[in-house]
């Protein structure tokens, strides 16, 4: 697992986008349609994903975003895990997320599919 970003549910991207790029002055990394900004953290591989999710399941919850080779692999693997919802198409993937021992939302997700 690789940590890449830091997911921050938000109710309204234009609000979002006024705090984090103009009030913290982050630099944008990339957009995704009209729900999804992520930001370079500064002096760090890692970015802030700033998003609107499409409702208002757990799995959309602020928490970790951690790379896997394999997220089907890693489902299975980790089947003790409480996850939570299905897995979700992403650009180039998939994600799901599943609770830590305390409660958290941790999601994963990987690049796998074709291009």
């Amino acid at each position: 697992m690789k940590l890449s970003y830091i997911y921050v549910s938000v109710p309204d991207l234009k609000e979002a986008l006024g705090f984090y790029r103009d009030e913290l002055g982050l630099d944008e990394a990339w957009r995704e349609g009209d729900g999804t900004v992520a930001f370079q953290l500064p002096n760090s591989p890692i970015q802030l994903m700033v998003d609107v999710p499409p409702d208002s399941g757990a799995n959309w919850s602020t928490g970790p975003f951690y790379e896997v080779d394999d997220l089907e692999k890693f489902i299975a693997e980790h089947s003790g895990f409480t996850w939570v919802g299905e897995p979700t198409e992403i650009p180039g993937g998939r994600s799901a997320s599943f609770r830590d021992p305390g409660g958290n939302i941790m999601h994963v997700f990987d690049q796998t599919a074709p291009e």
